[in-house]
């Protein structure tokens, strides 16, 4: 009996960090083999191992490999960061080439406005339609979710107001349009998900800055590779956007008021 409540548990155990890493369900079944053929004493040795080869794994083996997939790891510059590091450490931070000469030609273009660009999920780095959860589209390195930019007392800002940068919305005033009430009406419960997701509220004082949002999208939109980018409609109208690559998402998904998404042709 002990026997298999151990064996079902290495099973749960390999599809939960399949679904958050994608490497971290085989980079576990290798650390429980090694540790029962490693007779050293210690405790903790198989976590250890894990932690130890996962890291391994994460940052000096994926990079090199995920090429073959067309991937590569989203490249960090002086106004291009991860808005939280689990981004990175989860390996969650995988785009195509395309999408990462976006990014480096928007942040070229925001230098010295104060303006940065903090990225949230994009794609693991293996194997197109593997599904990045909760997302529904983010599984075939042509997309990425950016956070929006806030100010305090007028000075732009480069944190957040969530620890993990989703789930605190900038809804809408009493004078725009609610597209967020009516989804969750219509029975799409989902629609506002990402407020469980935030893992804690930091920066109380931060507001949305929609001059420094406004500023980050259009530079996002001058690139001619850019095929869709997602915010809420109401955000879309307050902002005065107006180009037709600046789509509606759909009820099916979740609310875009905390988050840009962008994606490439």
């Amino acid at each position: 009996m002990k026997t298999i409540l151990k064996s079902i548990l290495i099973i749960l155990l390999f599809g939960l960090l399949t679904v958050i890493t994608q490497i971290g369900g085989i980079v576990y079944v290798l650390s429980v083999l090694i540790s029962r053929n490693w007779k050293k004493k210690l405790r903790f040795k198989t976590t250890l191992i894990f932690i130890g080869l996962y890291l391994f794994s994460t940052f000096l083996i994926v990079p090199f490999v995920a090429p073959i997939f067309g991937r590569e790891k989203v490249k960090h510059a002086i106004n291009i960061s991860a808005t939280n590091y689990m981004t990175v450490l989860l390996n969650r931070n995988y785009v195509k080439p395309e999408l990462n000469k976006l990014l480096l030609n928007t942040a070229k273009n925001l230098e010295g406005t104060k303006i940065e660009i903090h990225y949230l999920d994009a794609s693991f780095p293996f194997i197109n339609k593997f599904p990045l959860l909760p997302h529904l589209s983010h599984n075939d390195g042509k997309k990425i979710d950016i956070s929006l930019i806030y100010e305090s007392k007028g000075i732009i800002k480069k944190g957040q107001k969530s620890v993990s940068g989703y789930g605190v919305f900038e809804g809408p005033n009493s004078n725009e349009f609610d597209q967020i009430s009516k989804c969750i009406d219509n029975g799409y419960f989902q629609y506002d998900f990402p407020k469980y997701l935030t893992f804690g509220s930091i920066n109380d004082d931060f507001v949305f800055s929609e001059k420094g949002t406004r500023k980050l999208i259009t530079n996002i939109l001058n690139n001619q590779n850019l095929g869709k980018l997602f915010i809420e409609p109401h955000l879309k109208r307050r902002m005065n956007l107006k180009d037709k690559r600046i789509r509606y998402h759909g009820c099916k998904a979740v609310r875009h008021d905390d988050h840009i998404h962008v994606q490439l042709k």
